[in-house]
């Protein structure tokens, strides 16, 4: 005959098994919508370093980004709040600072985290024919509300 208390024992290891599992479900899905917003803002980006890019190619990166986002490259300018970085590509977008050269960004790596992804990913840039690829470079991204809060390069 089996105890009341192990009778509640049993229950109790049932429901956390059960909710277990659906957390690590839920998880995963996470993961997978980290992935694709990454792959999306690299995806955007190229379309944004062709010569025929529009401001419409840079509202569209900026969609993906929370209000209060900010990008962060200590080698290149410190901090940027979201309307510093837009007006940045804007004018770049305006000087001709997007002529096709860099045609690709190719992924090496990829850690994916708590709304958190790390990527380490090149350049792929085509000068007067020739295609090069890039130095490794890392790049952080943080997440708020399945939107992208802020982006730091470590390069």
């Amino acid at each position: 005959m089996i105890s009341k208390a192990t009778s509640l024992l049993s229950f109790v290891f049932f429901l956390f098994i059960t909710n277990f599992a659906n957390s690590q479900e839920a998880t995963e899905v996470h993961k997978d919508s980290l992935d694709r917003m990454v792959k999306k803002y690299y995806v955007l980006n190229i379309k944004i370093f062709q010569a025929n890019s529009t401001p419409k190619d840079i509202d569209d990166v900026f969609e993906l980004f929370t209000e209060d986002f900010t990008y962060v490259h200590p080698k290149y300018g410190g901090t940027y709040t979201r309307e510093k970085l837009y007006n940045g590509y804007i004018r770049n977008q305006k000087n001709g600072g997007y002529d096709g050269t860099v045609t690709d960004i190719e992924v090496v790596n990829k850690i994916i985290g708590l709304n958190a992804v790390v990527t380490q990913k090149r350049f792929i840039e085509n000068k007067n024919g020739t295609v090069k690829r890039g130095k490794p470079e890392m790049t952080l991204f943080e997440f708020k509300n399945g939107k992208i809060s802020r982006i730091f390069e470590y390069w």
